[in-house]
C-alpha cells in the first residue's frame, strides 16, 4: 500500500460562496471520503477567505471542483485555477460560464437543433410578459442557479407575479416556461458518453428542491422504462446538449419526455451532485462503475485533457 504522503495530492474545493453551498459541501466530503481508499491523498478545501494561498501551498497535483452554483460552475473558479495553473476536474472557463446562464444554454440547444420548452425571457425589474405563447401553469425560474433554487410553478396571473418575485431575489434575468406534463429525465455524461437514463418520479407536482435534497421524497428508476426508442434519443440528446455547449469530461442532462412523445431538453448541470446518492453516481454504478472509480476517472480526465480546455 503506498504511504499517503507518497500518494499525488487532490484538492477538493467544495463550500463557497453561492447558495448550494451547503450542498456543494456534502458533494465534496463525499468525494474525500471516497478518495481516502484511492491512489489519491484527498485535501479539503473550503472555498472561503485565503482558499488560493491554502490551495498553492498544499502542492496539490490537481484541482477536484466539487463547487455547485455561482462561482464554481460559472467559469469563476476554473479562470483563478488557469491563472494558478492547476489542472481541474469539469469544463473549462467559456463552457462553465454558458452552462451556467439557462438563457445563453436554450439559445445555443435551439441554434443545433435541439428541442426545449417554449420559453420567454424577463429582466428584473419588468413584470410585463406576453403569456400566449407560454400559457399556464408555467415553470419560472433565475437563469443562474442549480438545485432548483427558486424555481416555482405558477397556475395563473397572480402567483405569476410572486414566481417572479421570488425568481428575481436570485437573478436580474429570468426564464419563464411552458410546464410540459410527463416523465422527467436525467442523463448523465462521462467521458464523451452517455451513461444510462434516469427516470425521476417525485411525490410532489414538480422535482424542486425538496424532492431533490429530502430523503425518500423522489425514486429514481435506472435503467428508465421508457422504451429502446425514446432511451436511445434521449441519449443522443444529452450527448448533443453537452457538445453544444462544448462541455469537457462529465455533466448532467435534464430533460422532460412530454405525454405525446416530445423529448425537451430542460439545462445541462457541468458540476452535478456529487454524492454516492447523487444521479450521475447512480447511472455510474449501473456500467460498473462505482462512486470511488467515479471520482478518480474524473480526475484522471482533469490530468489528461487539461491543456485541451483551456479558456
Amino acid at each position: 500500500m503506498v504511504k499517503p504522503e507518497l500518494k499525488p495530492k487532490v484538492a477538493v474545493l467544495m463550500g463557497g460562496p453561492s447558495s448550494e453551498r451547503e450542498i456543494s459541501l456534502r458533494s465534496g466530503r463525499a468525494v474525500c471520503d471516497a478518495l481516502l481508499g484511492s491512489k489519491y491523498q484527498p485535501i479539503e478545501i473550503d472555498v472561503v477567505d485565503e482558499w488560493e494561498e491554502i490551495l498553492i501551498k498544499s502542492n496539490a497535483s490537481v484541482a477536484f471542483i466539487a463547487l455547485h452554483g455561482k462561482f464554481g460552475e460559472d467559469g469563476t473558479v476554473q479562470a483563478i485555477l488557469e491563472d494558478i495553473g492547476i489542472p481541474y476536474t469539469g469544463s473549462g472557463v467559456v463552457a462553465s460560464r454558458i452552462a451556467m446562464d439557462k438563457i445563453v444554454s436554450l439559445k445555443a440547444f435551439k441554434k443545433t437543433g435541439i428541442p426545449v420548452p417554449e420559453y420567454i425571457v424577463a429582466k428584473k425589474p419588468s413584470y410585463e410578459v406576453d403569456m400566449s405563447r407560454i400559457g399556464f401553469p408555467a415553470v419560472v425560474k433565475p437563469s443562474s442557479q442549480g438545485s432548483s433554487i427558486g424555481l416555482t410553478i405558477a397556475d395563473d396571473v397572480s402567483r405569476l407575479v410572486r414566481a417572479m418575485d421570488i425568481a428575481y431575489t436570485f437573478d436580474e434575468y429570468i426564464l419563464i416556461e411552458r410546464f410540459i406534463k410527463g416523465d422527467e429525465l436525467t442523463v448523465g455524461i462521462l467521458d464523451n458518453e452517455p451513461l444510462p437514463v434516469i427516470k425521476i418520479v417525485p411525490d410532489r407536482k414538480f422535482y424542486d428542491y425538496k424532492a431533490k435534497y429530502v430523503s425518500g421524497r423522489t425514486q429514481y428508476l435506472v435503467p428508465a422504462p421508457i422504451g429502446p426508442i425514446y432511451y436511445k434519443q434521449a441519449q443522443e440528446l444529452a450527448l448533443a446538449a453537452h457538445n453544444a455547449l462544448g462541455l469537457s469530461d462529465f455533466s448532467r442532462v435534464d430533460m422532460i419526455l412530454s405525454e405525446s412523445g416530445r423529448i425537451s431538453v430542460l439545462e445541462v448541470n457541468s458540476i452535478p451532485g456529487l454524492t454516492s446518492t447523487s444521479l450521475l453516481p447512480k447511472s455510474a454504478a449501473v456500467v460498473g462503475l462505482n462512486f470511488r472509480d467515479l471520482c478518480v476517472k474524473i480526475i484522471e480526465m482533469a490530468v489528461k485533457n487539461g491543456a485541451s480546455k483551456k479558456i
